[in-house]
C-alpha cells in the first residue's frame, strides 16, 4: 500500500464509515475493511481500476469527484478521503465543501508543491519540475492545482475548517519532527490533514 495511505489509514477510527474518493484499485478500502473493521466504499473515475477493485470484492462505484459528489446525502459517512488526488480535480475548493457535507471527517493528503527541489528546479531551469510526485511532464500530467503546505493551510482557514491533525513527511511516510507550517512547506514531499466542519 502506498506510503501516504498508510498514514491515512492511521487516522481512521475503528468501525467507521468511510468513503475513499480517487480510490484506485482499492488498496486503502481493503486495508480498512481488514485490519479496521471499516465499512469501506470507493469512488473511481477510471473504470479499469474501478474493475480491479470490484473484481477484489470491493464495494467501488465509477464516478467524478467533480461532478458525483453531489448525489450523496448528508452525513453518510465518518470520514471521507481524498488521497493525493486533490491537485487533479477541477474545482477543489468544492470537492472539500462536497467532502465535509457527506462526511463527518475528511482526510486529505497531497505532494507538496512547496518542496525545495521543486523551488529549486524552477529557479535554476526556470521549467516545471520532474520529481518522484510529479513524475510526468507538465502538459502530461493530470494535475492541474498544484499547491503547498502552506495554500491547504490558507484555504482551510478561508473555508473555516477545522485541522484537527496533520502532519509533513518525506516520500517514504516519514513525518517531520516540527509543527511549524515555513519548515514543512519547505521540507516535506507531501501534507496529510484531517479536517471537520467549525461547529
Amino acid at each position: 500500500m502506498r506510503v501516504d495511505l498508510r498514514l491515512i489509514a492511521d487516522m481512521v477510527a475503528t468501525g467507521s464509515r468511510v468513503l475513499d474518493i480517487g480510490c484506485g484499485d482499492g488498496a486503502l478500502i481493503a486495508d480498512l475493511e481488514a485490519r479496521r473493521g471499516c465499512d469501506a466504499r470507493g469512488l473511481e473515475i477510471d473504470m479499469r481500476l474501478t474493475s480491479e477493485a470490484i473484481a477484489r470484492g470491493l464495494s467501488v462505484v465509477q464516478g467524478d469527484a467533480d461532478s458525483d459528489l453531489a448525489h450523496f446525502p448528508d452525513d453518510a459517512f465518518d470520514y471521507v478521503v481524498l488521497s493525493r488526488t486533490l491537485q487533479a480535480v477541477a474545482r477543489p475548493r468544492e470537492v472539500l465543501a462536497q467532502m465535509l457535507r457527506i462526511g463527518r471527517r475528511a482526510v486529505v493528503s497531497f505532494p507538496n508543491f512547496g518542496h525545495w527541489p521543486v523551488r529549486l528546479h524552477l529557479l535554476r531551469h526556470g521549467r516545471m519540475p520532474m520529481t518522484r510526485a510529479w513524475s510526468r511532464q507538465w502538459y502530461e500530467t493530470p494535475n492541474i492545482h498544484p499547491c503547498t503546505i502552506r495554500d491547504f493551510f490558507v484555504l482551510c482557514g478561508g473555508e473555516g475548517y477545522v485541522i484537527e491533525t496533520w502532519l509533513a513527511a518525506d516520500d517514504m511516510g516519514n513525518p517531520m519532527r516540527g509543527r511549524r507550517v515555513g519548515w514543512a512547506n519547505l521540507l516535506a514531499e507531501q501534507g496529510v490533514f484531517l479536517l471537520r466542519r467549525a461547529g
